[in-house]
């Protein structure tokens, strides 16, 4: 599958691949996704089971997992951006957005890669660590018929998976509400994540955002981000100081009993 060239620019919301996962293992059955900092091929030999997500109807008897995600709050709308491929002369552009779960927490980002003059498009996902890679992934507009992805390359905190599309998916894409992106967690089970498709159309098709807004968008993310990395550091240390109050002392001795009453 050939690859966007070096000259293009191929920055998919750098906001997640900094902070890509973070909590998010609860989402998913039998710890789908291990841990966000660490390669893959490092990944802990014990790894603490998370409760499995309330599945939604459609995910009942035994049926895939879905997991709605919704737009990163901080971003207000898909975001457009267009550079030049020197080697080439050619325009190169990519309408992107980052997603998160319910409690704010980073899950995928996706982009649409669109060379000016070239009748296919390249469809890139970042997803997360410790997803099955041999299968690939599978997506679709709404209830359409499921396209082929391969992954590309892992980073530490997450993968890149990838597809060639035509106009005809493009257009789908246009019309439809939710790309459902289907993957196979650790245990080989099916997991599909509903990505909300509002405002696509007009990114897609609008003029591209302007380099000084986006610097300011990336640096409000990345703030925000900081901000939720920084409560929820905040939060595991007053449970371990909690823990550690309620705890007797090593070695201490046990405390006396109560003196019976007098009669």
């Amino acid at each position: 599958m050939p690859r966007v060239r070096k000259s293009t620019p191929i920055r998919l919301s750098v906001s997640v691949t900094a902070t890509l996962l973070a909590g998010i293992t609860a989402l998913l059955p039998a710890a789908a996704f291990a841990q966000a900092r660490q390669p893959a091929r490092q990944q802990p030999q014990q790894q603490q089971q998370q409760p499995a997500p309330q599945a939604a109807p459609q995910a009942q008897n035994n049926g895939p997992t879905v997991v709605q995600v919704k737009p990163e709050p901080s971003q207000t709308d898909w975001t457009k951006v267009c550079g030049k491929d020197q080697a080439h002369n050619k325009e190169i552009c990519y309408t992107t957005r980052d997603f998160v779960s319910d409690q704010g927490q980073p899950v995928l980002a996706v982009a649409i890669y669109d060379v000016k003059g070239d009748p296919t498009k390249i469809v890139r996902f970042l997803m997360p660590l410790g997803l099955l890679l041999r299968p690939g992934i599978r997506f679709a507009t709404d209830q359409g018929q499921p396209i082929p992805g391969q992954y590309a390359i892992c980073f530490p905190n997450g993968c890149f998976a990838e597809a060639q599309v035509k106009e005809d998916f493009i257009s789908s894409l246009k019309k439809g509400t939710a790309l459902n992106v289907s993957v196979q967690n650790q245990v080989g089970r099916e997991v599909t994540f509903a990505v909300p498709l509002t405002g696509f159309s007009k990114a897609f098709d609008g003029p591209p955002i302007d380099p000084k807004v986006l610097e300011e968008q990336q640096k409000k993310l990345q703030e925000e981000l900081q901000k939720r990395s920084e409560e929820m550091r905040k939060r595991l240390e007053e449970q371990g100081a909690a823990a550690g109050a309620g705890a007797p002392a090593a070695g201490g001795a046990p405390a006396p009993a109560a003196p019976a009453p007098k009669r």
